[in-house]
């Protein structure tokens, strides 16, 4: 008998994707609206606090370290070697957020991963 893949289920999926979705915006939100916009960026460096400019501090202090683009990475290599919807999950959203914000190295290779951990067995119950 063949062991059964790694595949979540309708509801799961529903859940990831919106998870995706979500990181996605709000990568992209704060890239174009935040860091690249220059109104915004110019006030946020002069010291204006709002939870925009938190946010934008917070993405720059993560983007220096490549912050996205190893927590990807690492929930992926997780992921790949005991699948689990948690990891696959914030495996995602690190991803989305690394592609947007100029992690692409680490997080590419994280989705590239996270695509192998589908092809997985499911992990035996204890």
């Amino acid at each position: 008998m063949h062991p059964t893949l790694f595949l979540p289920s309708a509801r799961q999926m529903n859940g990831l994707i919106l998870i995706a979705l979500l990181s996605l915006g709000e990568a992209l939100y704060l890239r174009y609206l935040a860091i690249e916009y220059a109104p915004v960026s110019l006030a946020c460096q002069a010291g204006l606090n709002t939870w925009l400019c938190t946010s934008f501090r917070l993405t720059i202090v993560l983007f220096n370290h490549s912050a996205f683009g190893w927590m990807a990475l690492g929930a992926a290599l997780l992921n790949l070697l005991r699948p689990s919807i948690l990891l696959l999950a914030v495996a995602l959203a690190a991803s989305a957020f690394g592609l947007v914000l100029h992690n692409a190295n680490l997080a590419g290779l994280a989705a590239a991963l996270l695509m192998l951990s589908l092809a997985r067995p499911v992990p035996a119950a204890e």
